[in-house]
């Protein structure tokens, strides 16, 4: 599956001539790019002791972007060629009209690598990667009699890009993907429960298909499994609860994150919105979003208008400091880019995302954190959620969590739902551990119809006074 590496000038346009194209579609503009992209992903999905699906996609083409102000055109296509490059460039310029516009500058460069550039997917052969889903399908039977079901899934993927800019400025990157997910079924006595695990990163398949890796995916995944098949219904009311660290940083991501994106702030559709400078969380609350950590899932050495990623304070001690930007919403709120401009593909325009996006640890001893709860839940994973950007309230599923009473954790349970506002939950955060932590490698994020992934993370934190949905009398 070897190829050689996308490089569209040398075999499909010819740079000069795609370079005079792109500036006439930009002359008068204020900013605007041609972004060129090939991708390649697979797919293997194993379950109930049997290859499901397996897939293989491929895809190229090409997005021309004018920005004129507040609007953009944009046109692409699948096919690489001049003539497809001409008339997208007839469309694109409709965003410009009579011009006026004064071209931004160009983005920084960097030297940076953050992932190799192999691409995953040539690591093994098709017949060794079956071989290992069978593999953990046989070890995850083998643990318990309890098990019924085993699905596993072994993904991998190849981005590569190139962005010309209208000054001439050619930027490339390629960005590896790979990941590996375990779910187990669970029943007895004719209940069933589900418990998942897994992750990856921008590397190769080789540490994934380890055994020491697989099979402590495969425990953690029956573990929860395991745990769920003994929860007891979770109880309703406004109470404290504690929240693990690492992946319980999707309600971070969600409450929170989206709201300090900066189109929704220049908008004022943010909870967020005109609070710059002032106190947003308490005391202690650091936020970051870093794109610059290596090997990581939401981290890109350059974001997808060329601007290299960054590691960007949102909230500093309680006070918010920053926003996430692309170049265009930054222009028109008179700040510095900080390369959180990201599209789906070459047929999305991009946007402010975030990449990887984290609470700062702090001094307490987690255990203690668990003990201050006297009447409350402590919840250690999550699934899907739901936020409204415009107030920030939220609603979010417990796929792991635990009563707790007088600092004592006791029985799992099933059901629990938190539901509150980003905004007055910061305010609310009275504990912050010493145990920061990153998620396995398993976020992705939806806006706007578009998905990228990312990363997210926290310590274990105390949070007083959500309200938790949930089933028990």
């Amino acid at each position: 599956m070897t190829d050689a590496p996308f490089r569209p000038f040398e075999t499909a346009l010819d740079q000069e001539t795609a370079l005079f194209r792109l500036r006439d579609a930009v002359a008068g503009a204020d900013d605007g790019e041609l972004f060129l992209e090939r991708k390649r992903s697979e797919t293997i999905v194993f379950d109930d002791g049997r290859v499901k699906t397996a897939s293989y996609d491929a895809s190229e083409g090409f997005g021309l972007r004018a920005v004129r102000g507040e609007t953009a055109g944009y046109a692409h296509s699948s096919e690489i060629s001049e003539g497809s490059l001409n008339r997208a460039v007839e469309t694109a310029r409709l965003a410009v009209g009579d011009g006026g516009g004064t071209l931004a500058d160009a983005p920084q460069a960097t030297n940076v690598r953050l992932y190799t550039d192999d691409n995953p997917m040539d690591d093994f052969a098709f017949p060794t990667k079956i071989d290992t889903l069978r593999e953990i399908d046989a070890y995850a039977r083998g643990l318990d009699s309890r098990v019924v079901q085993v699905s596993a899934v072994l993904a991998a993927s190849m981005q590569e890009v190139e962005i010309l800019r209208p000054e001439g400025k050619l930027v490339r990157d390629a960005r590896p993907m790979a990941r590996l997910n375990v779910s187990v079924i669970v029943e007895e006595n004719g209940r069933r429960e589900s418990g998942g695990h897994g992750g990856g990163g921008r590397f190769g398949m080789t540490g994934l298909v380890e055994p020491s890796h697989w099979k402590s995916v495969t425990r953690e995944a029956l573990r929860i499994a395991l745990v769920n098949l003994g929860a007891e219904a979770a109880p309703a009311g406004v109470m404290d609860v504690a929240l693990g660290s690492g992946w319980p940083g999707v309600l971070l991501h969600e409450a929170v994150g989206h709201g300090l994106e900066g189109d929704f702030n220049r908008k004022k559709t943010s909870a967020f919105a005109g609070l710059m400078g002032q106190r947003v969380a308490a005391p202690g609350v650091t936020v970051l979003d870093d794109g610059t950590i290596p090997d990581r899932r939401g981290s890109i050495t350059v974001d997808d208008e060329g601007t290299p990623s960054g590691k960007n304070v949102l909230i500093e001690d309680g006070i918010l400091v920053g926003y996430m930007q692309d170049r265009q919403n930054a222009r028109l709120m008179g700040v510095n880019p900080t390369g959180n401009g990201r599209r789906e593909s070459y047929a999305h325009i991009p946007m402010p995302r975030m990449t990887n996006t984290y609470m700062l640890g702090g001094e307490a001893d987690p255990k203690e954190i668990v003990a201050e709860l006297k009447d409350g839940i402590y919840a250690v994973g999550f699934g899907g959620g739901q936020v409204d950007i415009t107030n920030g309230k939220f609603v979010f599923s417990c796929t792991e969590a635990y009563r707790v009473k007088n600092g004592k954790i006791g029985a799992p349970v099933k059901g629990a739902t938190l539901i509150g506002d980003g905004a007055t939950a910061l305010q609310q955060i009275r504990a912050i551990g010493n145990d920061m932590a990153l998620d396995p490698g398993i976020g992705n994020c939806g806006k706007a119809g578009q998905w990228v992934p990312v990363g997210v993370g926290q310590p274990t934190m105390l949070i007083g006074g959500l309200t938790v949905g949930g089933s028990a009398a």
